[in-house]
């Protein structure tokens, strides 16, 4: 298990985080041909979505050996509305590599994706990309690492360029030599002593890197004092140390279209990244959430495993990946659903290479493996041994801010379409499907307006389905002002027996971004403990819609205050529907207003455009948060209301004649204006 290890790579879109895993399966063996992002023929780039957009929409999975080290890969994508894909690989990795553009540096997608890692506490190479490329500035995009991401670099590799400021190798620290690269393969570089002239330059990052990592070590400290000779293995031993610890990141860099410095970064991945056993132990809760249970990364412990991504194969059916944290599990077996209390058979345990699969006849800790068989285990669910019962903390998906309606070409196809988008949204959790209640239209909610478009692209591809699709509309939320009480009671006689439910609320209005917090005070004599859960269930029920637009209700805090219950009649049903009343009622008291999305916008001109691009902003009521000026372009980050902003990347291609780009993601809920409850 110490020769495991199971990363993620992490960017902005277009940083080059494919093209760089493409180098690793080339050199390590698993693939005997690089395959290309530009061409359509790069491996991790499957769907033929991703080959024809050029960019990753699903969370690629493989497995490579690099000197004697497994190495579990996921390939996650750049762009923002498919950020879900990034949350629930970091969910489950025990490290990562943050590739950046050696021009644009750390752009706002990379911000996001840093902060992920940092909520699961995962330590990170930095790999700074692209130095090929014109306006490649390595020692900036280290000062952007220091400031925007608020972290420290450890530079392990600095660039090489010749006198006509071409990018044709590095300086290896730790090795103390120059690596010259030809035009072909990195494995056929030149290696050798550091020249005079690049030397001041190495000593002063050599001096850097050594106080950096004597700090953690205090062995090292002491002969870094005492003025010894510090070994090499003892370097390595102490960045792995400070690594893990997520004191620092270690920074390579190179080119990985152009075969420079991703040799580099797999000696990385294998000797300071963490194993499965030096993460640790993972902790989970009883079944009824209140005690604490740690889970060991050994093969001698009960069995679990976290469910964090299920995939419908056209030949396999669906497809549970799956980290396994402790024990070990057979094909044929039956596994025990802890999240949902039920119990499946485990027909099938594959290794995973992209969208091909390999047959294992087991799966052990520390390993991330797909599973076939159950049917009614879903993502963030926890699988494990019966006996030995555990729940891990679930991964959480940001709710869609955009909504569109389908409708069949025929209405033949009404279930077949329905069916289609269930299996879709079965797969990414940030898909919902609701129906209509006054049209009847199927309404598809997302993360953006390519998210939707993809979803759409699957129907037609996948299923052969063509659908009419609406225009796409704001997803609202709702909320309450101030704290109100409320009252729900469900007395229902049924044939012999009664119905009993009788629950009392306290709602409170939380800041943004809480969303929902539940809690009991009530005395156990007047509601026992067991009905609890479906209280909960129930007020989560009653938030799906809201009284003033319908729209679901978001940040709010509920808290049992007073009940009562009978003893032969009350039972979880009666609970669940009286907390859906009592719910109701606190709500219509509670002053609820309505909440959009405010969505941050990053975007990046030529400076000649500037004028118009902040005209039209202002026309969008946006709000100006920076401008900065890289080279000759200016970046622009502003706050915009989504209602603002559909098709605004066609407009933007417009006004800068095809110059300007952006990058539009979630930002936050803020309160409707007058003007838009009044429309």
């Amino acid at each position: 298990m110490d020769k495991i290890r199971n990363i993620g790579i992490i960017a902005h879109i277009d940083a080059g985080k494919t093209t760089t895993t493409e180098r690793f399966l080339y050199y390590t063996g698993k693939t005997h041909k690089i395959g290309e992002v530009d061409e359509g023929t790069a491996v991790m780039d499957w769907m033929e979505q991703e080959k024809e957009r050029g960019i990753t929409i699903s969370a690629a999975a493989t497995t490579c050996l690099w000197k004697g080290y497994k190495i579990n890969i996921i390939d996650t994508p750049g762009h923002v509305d498919f950020t879900a894909e990034v949350e629930r690989s970091l969910r489950v990795l025990d490290g990562a590599i943050g590739v950046f553009c050696g021009v644009a540096g750390v752009q706002s997608q990379s911000e996001t994706v840093w902060r992920q890692s940092e909520k699961y506490n995962v330590p990170k190479l930095v790999f700074v990309n692209k130095l090929d490329r014109v306006g490649a500035d390595f020692f900036r995009v280290i000062d952007e690492i220091k400031i925007k991401l608020n972290t420290s670099p450890l530079i392990m590799n600095i660039p090489i360029y010749d006198d006509n400021e071409e990018f044709i190798g590095l300086i290896d620290i730790i090795e103390e030599k120059e690596v010259i690269y030809n035009e072909t393969y990195e494995t056929e570089a030149e290696v050798k002593d550091i020249e005079e002239k690049n030397r001041e330059k190495f000593l002063y990052y050599k001096k850097n890197l050594i106080e950096k990592v004597a700090e953690v070590d205090d062995y090292l400290m002491g002969k870094y004092v005492e003025e010894e000779e510090i070994k090499k293995s003892e370097i390595k031993r102490a960045i792995r140390k400070g690594t893990i610890k997520n004191l620092f990141c270690p920074v390579f860099c190179g080119s990985a279209l152009k075969n420079k410095g991703t040799l580099f970064l797999l000696d990385g991945i294998v000797n300071y990244l963490p194993s499965p056993v030096d993460r640790g132990k993972i902790e989970g809760f009883s079944t009824d959430k209140k005690k604490k249970i740690e889970r060991h990364p050994n093969e001698n412990q009960p069995f679990s495993g976290l469910i964090f991504k299920v995939y419908n194969d056209i030949h396999l059916g669906r497809v549970l990946y799956t980290r396994i944290y402790s024990g070990k599990i057979k094909k044929g077996e039956k596994v025990y659903n802890s999240s949902r209390n039920v119990k499946e058979k485990l027909m099938r345990i594959l290794e995973v290479h992209t969208n091909k699969y390999y047959e294992k006849e087991q799966g052990k800790a520390g390993e991330i493996v797909a599973l076939l068989g159950p049917k009614k285990t879903y993502t963030g669910d926890t699988i494990c041994d019966e006996l030995s019962p555990i729940i891990f903390e679930s991964v959480e998906f940001p709710e869609p801010v955009i909504y569109l309606a389908v409708e069949p070409k025929t209405m033949s196809q009404h279930e077949d379409v329905y069916n289609a988008l269930l299996k879709i949204a079965d797969e990414d959790p940030t898909i919902k499907i609701r129906t209509d209640a006054e049209t009847g239209q199927m309404i598809i909610m997302g993360m953006g307006e390519l998210h939707l478009d993809v979803v759409i692209g699957r129907l037609k591809r996948e299923d052969k389905l063509e659908v009419k699709v609406g225009r796409p509309h704001v997803a609202y939320r709702e909320t309450i002002t101030v704290p109100s009480i409320g009252e729900g009671k469900f007395i229902k006689q049924s044939g012999t027996k009664g119905i009993y439910g009788h629950v009392v609320l306290k709602l409170e209005p939380l800041e943004r971004g809480k969303r929902f917090i539940f809690e009991s005070k009530v005395d156990s004599e007047k509601i026992p403990d067991e009905f609890i859960p479906a209280i909960e269930e129930g007020i989560k029920e009653g938030m799906e819609v809201g009284t003033l637009g319908g729209f679901p209700v978001i940040d709010i805090k509920a808290v049992v205050i007073d009940g009562s219950f009978h003893p032969t009649d009350s039972d979880e049903v009666a609970y669940k529907i009286a907390s859906t009343i009592a719910f109701k009622d606190a709500y219509r008291k509670g002053y609820p207003i309505l909440l959009e999305p405010i969505m941050k916008v990053e975007i990046t001109v030529p400076e000649e455009f500037l004028g118009e691009i902040l005209d039209d902003l202002n026309f969008r009521k946006g709000k100006i948060e920076s401008i900065e000026t890289l080279k000759d372009l200016k970046i622009i980050v502003a706050r915009i209301p989504l209602r603002k902003i559909f098709g605004y990347t066609t407009t933007l291609r417009s006004l800068t004649q095809g110059k300007g780009s952006c990058i539009i993601e979630p930002l936050c809920y803020e309160s409707v204006n007058e003007e838009i409850l009044t429309k």
